[in-house]
């Protein structure tokens, strides 16, 4: 084929895949079989093998994504990007629309004038995210980051699917604001998909996709199923709309993808209505809501409006109260965690709660089933909010026939049979040899906060310990190849990176090692700390109660809880056999502190950040400064990251100063002598 008819057709195959990936991703009307768009794609990828110039930023085979970053570049804002305030009552809607009323008129009414209608649309749990296009091409994307800066993500914007390359109508600029979200269905299969290969699975969907975009490689997001809507407008030029109902019209011409439920309000009743609406529909969307978004309709209004420090006048969040659902508590099972605390779970007639089927719910502890007076065939009042495991709330006692049943907790382990003990308000299986203790363990030191061992999931664990292959995390170092492979759903490839992620492990850093050995009541902050005291495991190990309880965050139960842990023939055992397989005991060798503005003050850490959190703690420490995990008045700085909550409002309340990633890497730098 000659090259001019080659980039004729390129040109024809491009045009149609992206027409048919728009009637597939944004309208929900697919016009081709996957077979036919699949031989449009394969024909395009080897007119692009055999004429490679006709790649481009914009062409449908970039959507799997480009070469892979080194790391992400700070972009500024050409208009900020604001957070909203958040309300969680009918009265404080009514409030907001006086105070805008006010603002407006010099009184409150309830009745509107034309200028300060509505509108009323989901608030979407997604990440918040600018794109920009120029002369009609998709030319960069970023996160919301402080407001003013954000990260340049437009490379792993490109491989979303339900966003266009190209608008409709090209104008010089379109700059418009909305979320990257999972779908629901495509979180769920991704999920199953991970727990099959033994990987940890994602927490919630906001939680994937905001992982998502921070990977440096979008190779890797393209095989992420995200999606995106849009909804506010940022830079404009060549864009005429005066209201929020016309920039959403104008939008979907273009052929991006809207909120696909709006109200229009024009007064407190028909507002309120419309929160209630939503409230009954939001279920159905493919992303998760928790909340309406207000906004008033008329743009010039809003500019009139203005902002303050932290959030627009014109617009507020209203917050739906936590799910709730009353269902039949039919049986009470024991799980066994790692440290062999015996957790109480509920088995519930299954019931809807927050768009999903629910049959289990958290009881907690045996204390607070006494406290509640939960019975087996109570009716109960369990929530859901957020993240958070479903829990029982509240017992419908005026509702009991007489036929309940008192729950006793078990005399015996449920997993090995052994005698169980109290611990205080914990009920614990002290087995050392108890296979549920084991594979928690197991699970826990693999854990990416810990060793991080890639691959090491739940699904892979049950199988180790179920097949005997591991009886402790010691023995992860004695696994074969070979071994492996005897394992149901185990690959070669998956094989060998398990291997190669285990050797990798023997050379993490001792606070890794400290904290995935599992010692009773030792977390990752404290593990950094005895490592920054220590200058082996073999010293920590042979410390006693004072010389531990002389560093600071370690009190009198830490210290016994370390020393009887190195106490114990079995641990040592296991300390011999890690040493044996090559993993590194020593400490990191200690940087000095320099003089840095960090020195000497207390940090704590809020919201989504470039990196993960353990990253920013590490350059605080090795800074001379202190991590802490609540707000005070002797807080010198809150770090905060993109959807910030409760303690950014503390923050503000105790005027603690806010700082973004920015400005803490200022402070971070070596102060001038």
């Amino acid at each position: 084929m000659k090259k001019a008819d080659a980039a004729k057709r390129h040109s024809a195959l491009a045009a149609e895949i992206s027409a048919h990936d728009r009637a597939y991703y944004i309208d929900a009307a697919p016009t081709i079989s996957d077979q036919d768009y699949d031989k449009l794609y394969r024909e395009l990828l080897d007119l692009e093998t055999e004429f490679p110039e006709l790649v481009t930023p914009d062409s449908p085979s970039q959507r799997v994504g480009g070469q892979a970053l080194s790391a992400f570049q700070q972009i500024k804002h050409a208009q900020r990007m604001e957070s909203l305030d958040n309300t969680y009552s009918p009265e404080d809607v009514s409030a907001f629309v006086d105070r805008v009323q006010k603002a407006l008129h010099g009184s409150s009414t309830d009745l509107f004038a034309e200028s300060t209608d509505f509108t009323v649309e989901p608030k979407i749990d997604g990440v918040a995210v600018s794109v920009r296009y120029e002369n009609g091409k998709f030319a960069l994307g970023a996160t919301r980051g402080d407001g003013t800066t954000g990260d340049d993500i437009t490379e792993n914007l490109r491989t979303i699917r339900s966003l266009p390359m190209k608008l409709k109508h090209p104008v010089p600029v379109l700059e418009a604001r909305g979320e990257v979200y999972f779908p629901r269905a495509n979180f769920e299969r991704l999920n199953a998909q991970r727990l099959a290969a033994g990987e940890p699975a994602f927490a919630n969907p906001r939680n994937a996709a905001a992982g998502s975009l921070k990977q440096l490689d979008p190779k890797l997001v393209a095989k992420r199923p995200l999606a995106i809507v849009l909804y506010g407008p940022g830079q404009l030029d060549g864009v005429t709309c005066t209201s929020q109902l016309d920039w959403l019209k104008y939008l979907k011409s273009q052929g991006l993808p809207t909120p696909e439920w709006i109200k229009h309000s024009r007064s407190k009743e028909e507002l309120l209505a419309a929160i209630e609406e939503l409230d009954k529909l939001r279920h159905n969307f493919a992303y998760d809501t928790d909340g309406a978004v207000i906004k008033v309709n008329s743009l010039a209004t809003r500019a009139s409006l203005g902002s303050t420090a932290k959030a627009p006048r014109w617009a507020i969040a209203y917050k739906y109260a936590a799910e709730q659902a009353v269902t039949r508590l039919h049986a009470v099972t024991f799980q066994v965690g790692r440290t062999g605390v015996i957790t109480p779970v509920a088995e519930l007639e299954p019931t809807l709660l927050a768009g999903s089927t629910v049959s289990r719910a958290t009881l907690h502890n045996f204390d607070e089933i006494k406290r509640k007076d939960i019975r087996i065939g109570d009716l109960v009042t369990i929530e859901k909010a957020g993240e958070v495991i479903p829990a029982v709330v509240k017992v419908e006692t005026d509702q009991r026939t007489g036929n309940e049943h008192i729950i006793e907790p078990p005399a015996t382990c449920p997993a090995c049979q052994a005698t169980l003990s109290w611990d205080g308000l914990f009920l614990r299986c002290t087995n050392i040899d108890c296979s549920a203790q084991i594979k928690r363990k197991l699970q826990h030191f693999a854990h990416r906060g810990a060793m991080d061992i890639e691959g090491l999931g739940e699904a892979l664990v049950d199988q180790l310990v179920e097949a005997k292959l591991v009886n402790d995390i010691a023995d992860l170092y004695t696994l074969t190849y070979d071994q492996l492979l005897t394992l149901e759903r185990m690959a070669e490839k998956s094989a060998n990176n398990l291997i190669a992620a285990l050797q990798a492990s023997k050379s993490r850093e001792l606070w890794r090692l400290i904290f995935g050995l599992g010692i009773l009541h030792v977390g990752a902050g404290a593990a950094r700390q005895l490592e920054h005291h220590f200058p082996d495991l073999d010293t920590l190990a042979a410390a006693n109660v004072d010389q531990l309880q002389s560093i600071p965050e370690i009190g009198e139960i830490v210290a016994a809880s370390i020393t009887a842990y190195f106490t114990k023939p079995e641990n040592r055992e296991r300390l011999e056999k890690l040493r044996a397989h090559g993993l590194n005991f020593k400490a990191a060798e200690r940087t000095p502190i320099v003089d840095t503005a960090l020195r000497g003050k207390t940090i704590v850490i809020t919201g989504t950040l470039s990196q993960s959190r353990e990253h920013f703690e590490e350059i605080i420490r090795k800074a001379g400064g202190k991590v802490s995990s609540s707000i005070s008045k002797k807080t010198n700085y809150l770090l905060a990251g993109t959807d910030a909550g409760s303690k950014l409002t503390k923050a503000q309340e105790l005027g603690v100063p806010i700082i973004d990633e920015i400005a803490f890497s200022k402070l971070a730098e070596i102060a001038p002598i």
